[in-house]
Order: C-alpha cells, then structure tokens, then sequence
C-alpha cells in the first residue's frame, strides 16, 4: 500500500468519525455529553482524542446557548438578520448552518437555499426572487449561497454574460446599503477551503454511498475550474466588500473549528442581551370521571422492531 492510499485511508478513518460526531450532536443532550467527556480517561491517545472532542461539543453547547439568547432578543426587539454562506462546493457550509439552526425555533431562525431559478425567474429582475425569503421583524434567515451565484458558479460556468455580471457589480452594493437602509442586518461569510481538502472531501463522497447524492456535475465541473473560480471569488470580494455589509472569510480546512469560528463570529455581531422571560409554570392536567380512552386497533402501531 502506497503513502498516498494510507494517508487516505487514515483521513477517511477520521472524517468517519466526524460523522458519527455529527450524530452525537443531533443526539446527545448536554447531561449525556457531559458523561461521555468526563469518561474519556483511559490510554494517552484516546485522553487526546477525548479532550478534543469533549471541548469541541462543549464550545459546540455553549455557543447553541448564546445562539438561543440571541434568538430571543432578535424576536424581543424585532430585529431582521440576514446571513449569506457562501464558499466553494464542499467548503462546510451546511454543517454551519445546521449547527447554528439545531437549537433555534425555525419560526425565527429558517434557511433559504434555492434551486437552479425557473423560466419565469430568469426573466424577472435578477435580485427578485430573493427578495421574498429576506426576514421580516423578530427573524433570522440563512441564505446557503445567496444572489452571489451571479459572481460564482453562474459566471464560472457562462449560465449569464459578462455584461450581466458587471451589471451585477454596479447593482449588488446599493442593493445591500438598501438592505441596511430598511433595517436589515447583512452579515456575509465566505468559507475557504484548500484544494486539497476539497479533493479529500469530494473523494469521501465518491467513497461513501451515505454521501454520494451530495456530488453533482456542478461538483465535478467545480475541480476542474478550479482556478476559474479563484479568479471569479477574488473579483467577487474585491467588488462587493462594502463597510455597510462586509465580507468575512472562514478558514475551512479543519471542519470543527470552522464552526466555532463562525458561530462566535456571528454572535459578535449583534449586541444582544438577555432577555428576562415570565416563569413557565406547567398547570396541572384536568381530570374528567367520564372520560373513557378508547383503545387503538394494534395494527395501527409501527412494528416495534427495535
């Protein structure tokens, strides 16, 4: 076995264990975690492992606690939060994303990720069709890639002209001042990852059957553009980095951390406070003599197989 295949096979060991660390995070509560992490005792590898692993889902908690307080203020003081993703195929995007909805109330906090635009769409103005998910008073919502598809993967792959593209330039600044003007937080992250490590993940979801409905022919034609859309991102950031919505860029290569980043970065950006809620007092449940439950049928039930 070559070093290249090892190294592969060890990388492909650990983004397993990314995954089944994704799990422990849909899964787990914070008393259980708290368990688990101080259990990890034993052998000087798996004490280093642990250690990691038990900061990063401890960070991960206490970070979904202060997304939590800031969900409450945006809804207390009406507040309209946009926040753009955006970065290469496979750059992370969604697993951010997902973190920061796991805990949140999706009434306020939802994730706007259209499909490719109809024939209808493509007639309308271009801005349009995103106008609609763009938040009312007390909501947050995540675009997962936004209106910068005209600067990215539409330009990389001629699905617009050049003229269309200068045209977006000139009009996507006074757009999101317009955004501002109206009340609107616009926060803008791009995610970067190396091409090494796109070529890594790409290759994990070739090998991992879970995975392979996430790989399109974007994906594939998106390796070999490589330096195309290098090229676009940098005009992209050099056009569009206005001090009313400015561009932040997420180191990516390292998954976890990239979360963390994100996730504190966004709570920077907001001033929030804790917001003083009336004690929740569960009343207790009404009793009536004549009340019968009547039995449901056993063929109804889901089989209980496990």
């Amino acid at each position: 076995m070559t070093s290249t295949s090892q190294n592969y096979d060890a990388r492909a060991r650990a983004d397993l264990i990314d995954s089944l660390d994704e799990e422990l995070e849909m899964e787990l509560d914070d008393i259980r975690m708290e368990r688990l992490s101080e259990g990890v005792t034993e052998g000087a590898d798996a004490l280093s492992e642990g250690i990691e692993r038990a900061f990063y889902f401890k960070e991960l908690f206490r970070l979904q606690g202060e997304l939590v307080k800031l969900q409450d203020y945006v809804v207390a003081n009406k507040l309209k939060v946009v926040v753009l993703f955006e970065g290469r195929d496979a750059a992370g995007k969604g697993g951010a994303i997902k973190r920061i909805t796991q805990r949140l109330n999706p009434r306020v906090c939802r994730v706007a990720a259209l499909p490719a635009p109809s024939e209808r769409e493509r007639t309308q103005w271009y801005f349009q069709r995103y106008v609609s998910h763009l938040p009312a008073g007390g909501e947050i919502v995540l675009f997962d890639r936004s209106w910068y598809n005209r600067a990215g993967v539409e330009r990389v792959m001629g699905f617009c002209t050049e003229d269309e593209v200068e045209e977006f330039f000139r009009s996507v600044p006074e757009f999101e001042k317009m955004l501002v003007r109206s009340g609107i937080t616009v926060i803008k992250y791009w995610f970067s990852i190396s091409d090494e490590e796109q070529h890594f993940r790409f290759t994990r979801r070739i090998d991992d059957p879970l995975k392979q409905w996430k790989l399109s022919p974007m994906d594939l034609q998106s390796r070999i553009r490589w330096e195309d859309y290098t090229r676009v991102k940098e005009q992209m950031l050099e056009h569009t980095n206005i001090p009313e919505a400015r561009w932040w860029v997420v180191e990516a290569d390292d998954k976890k951390r990239a979360r963390l980043n994100c996730i504190a970065h966004l709570l920077d950006q907001i001033p929030y406070q804790d917001v003083q809620h009336e004690p929740v007092i569960l009343p207790a449940r009404t009793h009536h003599p004549d009340y019968q439950r009547h039995p449901v049928p056993r063929e109804m039930y889901v089989p209980a197989k496990y």
